[in-house]
């Protein structure tokens, strides 16, 4: 005989349904005891906490120091200071001013004439007036006194001039030394410049030349003047 089960009398039919319930269930307890917390019972309780406590405690006043404005130093009265009473006058001294008085004549200035200096010039040796005069030469006409001057001047470097020491410098053959110089309104030679085939020979040319002696200066219109002069100093070096 097959023995016959009431369909809702099997547990079986159900078990799915228990078993989510059961897990859903068992994950809120987990959750609930992760999340639980406990408290000491000594925690001071905030509704019972009183303000009596800190009425004994004494606070310390803190100070700010002063700023105090910087001392003025009192004004220094100088000793020969006159005080005078309030009762007493006090004279004023005149004060003159410089402003112009209504009263006073008018004076009349003669113009003023202001001196400038005069400009150097320098006038070439073949067009002044009145040449130079080197010592020994006074005697004569203007190119009398031009001539006599370039023999002079011609026979001072012959003279004073170091003729070895081209050869010394290793050249040879013609040399020639360009010379120029001034002389001024006092008579002396001046702005002496010279260009040769070496350095040695322009120091030599102008060492001699600057022991010219002094002259008498040029004249042009009257009035002295600074006079150029030009001097080739020629000569032969034999090997």
């Amino acid at each position: 005989m097959e023995t016959k089960k009431n369909p809702r009398a099997d547990v079986r039919r159900n078990s799915s349904i228990y078993f989510a319930v059961g897990l859903v269930l068992m994950l809120l307890a987990a959750n609930y005891s992760i999340n639980y917390r406990t408290y000491d019972k000594e925690q001071i309780v905030l509704a019972d906490l009183t303000m009596n406590e800190l009425d004994d405690e004494v606070i310390p006043i803190t100070k700010h120091p002063e700023t105090l404005p910087p001392v003025q130093p009192k004004p220094v009265i100088p000793e020969d200071f006159d005080i005078k009473e309030d009762d007493e006058p006090i004279i004023e001294d005149f004060v003159d001013t410089s402003e112009d008085n209504p009263e006073d004549p008018i004076i009349d200035v003669p113009d003023i004439v202001v001196h400038t200096p005069e400009e150097d010039i320098v006038v070439p040796i073949h067009v002044i007036e009145n040449v130079p005069v080197f010592p020994g030469c006074e005697k004569g006409n203007n190119d009398e006194k031009r001539a006599c001057m370039s023999q002079k001047i011609s026979k001072h470097v012959q003279k004073k001039f170091d003729s070895d020491l081209a050869a010394d410098l290793g050249l040879s053959g013609k040399q020639r030394i360009s010379v120029l110089f001034k002389i001024d309104k006092t008579g002396n030679i001046v702005g002496v410049q010279s260009r040769a085939p070496h350095p040695r020979l322009e120091k030599e040319a102008a060492r001699v030349i600057n022991l010219l002696p002094k002259m008498e200066p040029g004249k042009k219109q009257g009035k002295t003047v600074t006079v150029s002069y030009s001097l080739p100093i020629i000569f032969l070096v034999d090997n």
